[in-house]
């Protein structure tokens, strides 16, 4: 099933003004590891979320992180990586909604077009391994190693919608 969030969908970035999610559409695809910064599951996953993310950068994709969190609560959760990446805050958790999410974190690839034709939750490897490799072929990037020494074990994530 192909999930279609919609495109009026505002998405407020940790600094700036809020944009609908075609705006942040009309040039790239978005790579989003969506986080909830109050769950160990979010916090385990938080280097090799940064690792995946570093991959991509420089691809025809724009990496973000989206936190269901404040702009301050954003910030403190991620430290330097907030200046590092592009981050939405989702407090309401409307995106995470719109998404289809039930765990978080979560690994989710937006097409131009809107749709989501693959997503992982919760962390495993070979789920997340497939978003990843799909993203790779979509803009010819080289995909990232998943999982590599150090990244957590599985584990079901935190539920997304609380």
């Amino acid at each position: 099933m192909i999930i279609q969030p919609s495109l009026d969908t505002q998405l407020q970035p940790i600094t700036g003004d809020a944009r609908p999610l075609e705006q942040w559409l009309t040039t790239f695809h978005l790579a989003s590891i969506v986080l909830d910064p109050f769950t160990n599951e979010s916090a385990w996953i938080m280097p090799t979320a940064v690792r995946i993310l570093r991959q991509f950068a420089g691809a025809s994709v724009r990496t973000n992180f989206v936190i269901t969190a404040t702009p301050d609560e954003a910030r403190e959760f991620l430290g330097p990586h907030a200046q590092e990446f592009l981050v939405f805050c989702d407090p309401a958790r409307t995106f995470v909604k719109q998404l289809a999410l039930s765990e978080l974190p979560a690994f989710v690839y937006i097409q131009i077009d809107g749709t989501v034709p693959v997503s992982a939750q919760g962390w495993n490897a070979k789920a997340w391994r497939t978003v990843a490799e799909h993203i790779a072929t979509v803009v010819s990037w080289s995909k990232p190693i998943i999982p590599t020494a150090g990244d957590p074990a599985t584990f079901k994530g935190s539920p997304a919608l609380v």
